[in-house]
């Protein structure tokens, strides 16, 4: 119950913010290595944004700096207005985050599984059993709800993974490759969830599938080799999915067309 009245108070509190994800400098170092360098940008409310880069660009090291799973060398990141170092628990309360390759309880069912998280996260009681229904049929998982998570296929785990990040009802969505290993039905299931989702939602999104982009998102940030090198308008990157590529290849490799 302290749980949930706290949940519910870090929703008042973020409710007036028109920033509900910000990153101010995001720095992270590794020894010498840098993995992002400076990361600032900003999403609203409601907004749903594309974040690309290719392999090894800082994509899953700021979406891990974004929800508190790493430390930042240098810079801050807020959700809702809440600092993520600093207010790491009212922070993660508006998050759902689906990390690249999110670890599952391969020993449990996605019933059992589902449901400790949601214990764990302090849902209510009450609100948990209609909570754990939506997730089960918003993801498609009536099929193998109570087979083993070990057993099911990648497209299967991955559609779990999905369930845990909605599992609260989250303000903020961080998805890390959300269709991944997921078959051609599948992906169209995720892209209509998603759209829907951005009805009452703010969305951060990585891809490396640009009709993805044009399918579901109203802006584009871009990093290469861990710092921002476009934050624009989707049509900023191209009218059509070749328009896209060839500008995103010019943005990554340095090619002038």
């Amino acid at each position: 119950m302290v749980q949930a009245t706290a949940a519910v108070e870090a929703e008042k509190l973020s409710a007036d913010v028109p920033w509900m994800i910000e990153a101010d400098g995001l720095t992270k170092h590794y020894g010498h290595f840098t993995a992002v360098e400076n990361v600032s940008f900003r999403v609203k409310r409601g907004e749903v944004v594309a974040f690309l880069g290719p392999n090894g660009a800082g994509k899953s090291t700021t979406m891990r700096l974004l929800t508190g799973y790493l430390a930042p060398t240098r810079g801050r990141a807020r959700i809702g207005g809440f600092d993520v170092r600093l207010q790491r628990i009212e922070a993660s309360r508006l998050i759902g985050y689906l990390p690249e390759s999110g670890p599952l309880y391969s020993e449990m069912t996605p019933a059992a599984f589902l449901r400790y998280l949601g214990e764990a996260r302090g849902v209510s009681p009450f609100d948990l059993p209609a909570r754990l229904k939506f997730v089960c049929e918003q993801c498609s998982l009536e099929s193998v709800w109570y087979k083993p998570i070990g057993k099911l296929s990648k497209g299967f785990r991955q559609r779990v993974g999905m369930a845990q990040a909605l599992l609260h009802d989250p303000d903020v969505l961080i998805l890390d490759e959300p269709t991944a290993g997921l078959d051609p039905n599948q992906v169209q299931q995720v892209r209509t969830l998603i759209r829907r989702l951005a009805a009452t939602k703010t969305i951060l999104l990585s891809t490396h599938i640009l009709r993805e982009v044009r399918a579901m998102c109203q802006r584009v940030i871009l990093i290469n080799e861990g710092r921002i090198v476009l934050d624009d308008s989707v049509d900023a990157l191209g009218h059509d999915e070749e328009a896209m590529e060839e500008r995103f290849y010019e943005l990554t490799r340095g090619v002038t067309t």
